[in-house]
């Protein structure tokens, strides 16, 4: 009835009103890659990324990672911490790749205090921790700022920057699309 209503004769093929086609496939694998190497799981995956954001914890990584895979962009984050070492194969891959993500120190306060308000209620041992702490995270800060200088890769600032927002600016800096 509805190919009546339209003058046209349905096409019959299964899957077509989804569009499963490469581009979903792209997709799809660019989502398992961003899972599969979420959180430095496994650093082999950083030869095989068309970015690698890295940065605090809290300033949006994963989210970035999966909007961005939505596009079909591989994309791999690593969290930065003074007291852990930066993979290798960091250093060896096209500077262009890698994006610095930064954040305001009240802000990222803020968050990660709230943050440890959720854990509060899982464990007894949250005021111990100093994930909050301003001068832990001034430490942190300081030595993501330095990393970034020492790679020289893009940097921005995700303080009140929604996360389709970050990743429109990572595409558009990996010439994924085009600016006027």
């Amino acid at each position: 009835m509805a190919a009546n209503l339209m003058s046209i004769e349905p096409e019959n093929k299964p899957g077509l009103i989804w569009g499963i086609d490469s581009a979903y496939y792209k997709k799809i694998e660019a989502m398992e890659f961003a899972m599969q190497y979420d959180d430095s799981k496994d650093h082999s995956g950083i030869k095989h990324a068309d970015v690698v954001l890295i940065g605090l914890s809290r300033t949006s990584k994963t989210p970035i990672c999966m909007a961005l895979a939505n596009k079909g962009i591989k994309a791999l984050n690593i969290p930065l911490m003074p007291e852990i070492e930066i993979p290798e194969e960091l250093y060896q891959i096209d500077r262009k790749k890698i994006v610095g993500l930064t954040i305001d120190p009240l802000t990222l306060m803020d968050i990660r205090k709230n943050r440890l308000t959720k854990i509060a209620k899982s464990s007894q041992h949250y005021k111990e921790l100093q994930y909050a702490n301003a001068e832990r995270i001034l430490t942190e800060l300081e030595f993501a700022e330095k990393l970034m200088r020492r790679l020289r890769c893009q940097v921005i600032d995700v303080t009140n920057r929604a996360i389709e927002d970050t990743a429109l600016l990572i595409m558009e800096n990996l010439g994924y699309i085009k600016t006027k």
